[in-house]
């Protein structure tokens, strides 16, 4: 199945069930496009850890067992699912090429430029690209493209689980496209915006006019702390992600109601996990920074995932970065009642359910 690399603002009133795959999550969103984008129905469900590592399927029987028990308890979910997907080894580049019209022409182009722009075995990689416009370069007109790699073994894992569970996969998308789909403002022309989503990893789009030209997975995320505070306090995963929510980055530690070893631990955790995080994505900003030919530099943050259901971490990550930080989700549809933690976890999966964003 071949993967979609759209990302442009359109409308599109045709969606699916879009679905995130993460270390220790899952979420589903089916939602409605009328100018923007809103969340009809939705649902999330916790992994346990080890079945999805650094955003790869490792145990496609238990992934498939909990995508079963999403969809028994959120019934009127529709099986047709897009699926997100997103981790380290999937590769991005932006290539260009003559202008070439047909079809079929620029088809063997990109994939002729391709075996010299991916680090893998073109038979053993799922490709797709999109055009994205003609730009002039000092060698003419040339035909920016957006050209998208994953190993087909990882694809294969991830439609196999979702399969086993009664589901009907569409089509494949990179999540970082999703979450631009989701969440880009339509009608904003002031510069380039950083997307990150900080959930089971950290997930990050550069993303102009909804156009995303970068993009770049790191290893860290909330899930990594809700792991360290687990294993230090001895806690279960569930009560250690509970804490972390509860604690937050705000409230003096000396206001919080339970256990003070906990809250101490599960502040101290999320203090140097947000610097930590925040120092990864100041690395993808600089290294963005340096790709840019005409010096156009990031405007703002915006920030999505679990980690908007953390008071105060978006302002930790502002403080880190010196560069705006806003929070964004997709809201819900009139009568559909999400809980602020469920919104964040359904933004992506939002803009996954959609092949193109909401037109300006």
């Amino acid at each position: 199945m071949p993967m979609s690399v759209s990302s442009m603002g359109r409308s599109r009133s045709t969606t699916f069930v879009g679905l995130t795959i993460e270390p220790g999550r899952i979420a589903a969103a089916h939602v409605s496009v009328n100018g923007s984008i809103v969340i009809q129905d939705g649902g999330r469900a916790e992994l346990e850890p080890g079945v999805v590592r650094d955003g790869e399927v490792a145990d496609s029987d238990a992934l498939a067992e909990a995508l079963a028990s999403l969809w028994s308890e959120h019934k009127h979910l529709d099986k047709r699912v897009r699926i997100g997907v997103a981790n380290a080894r999937i590769v991005v580049r932006t290539i260009f090429l003559p202008p070439i019209s047909d079809p079929k022409q620029l088809a063997v182009a990109v994939r002729f430029q391709a075996a010299d722009e991916i680090p893998m075995p073109l038979d053993d990689a799922v490709l797709d690209f999109q055009s994205i416009g003609i730009v002039d370069t000092p060698d003419g007109p040339r035909q920016r493209i957006v050209l998208v790699a994953a190993r087909r073994e990882m694809i294969l894992d991830t439609l196999t689980a979702a399969r086993a569970a009664g589901l009907k996969p569409t089509g494949i998308d990179l999540s970082a496209f999703g979450m631009v789909r989701a969440l880009q403002r339509p009608g904003a022309d002031d510069g380039p915006e950083l997307f990150v989503s900080v959930g089971g990893l950290t997930n990050l789009a550069v993303a102009d006019r909804g156009i995303c030209t970068f993009t770049r997975v790191a290893g860290s995320g909330l899930e990594n702390l809700a792991v360290e505070l687990a294993e230090r306090r001895e806690l279960t995963l569930e009560h250690a992600r509970m804490w972390l929510h509860h604690v937050g980055l705000e409230t003096a530690v000396e206001d919080i109601d339970g256990d003070e070893a906990i809250v101490a631990d599960a502040r101290s955790i999320l203090t140097s996990g947000a610097r930590r995080i925040a120092a990864e994505v100041r690395a993808s900003l600089d290294y963005h920074q340096g790709q840019v030919e005409d010096g156009t530099g990031v405007r703002r943050v915006v920030l999505t995932g679990p980690a908007v259901a953390v008071t105060g971490f978006a302002s930790a990550l502002e403080a880190e970065l010196g560069l705006e930080v806003q929070e964004r989700v997709v809201a819900a549809a009139k009568g559909v009642n999400l809980e602020a933690l469920d919104a964040a976890c359904l933004s992506v999966a939002a803009g996954l359910a959609v092949q193109e964003g909401p037109t300006s």
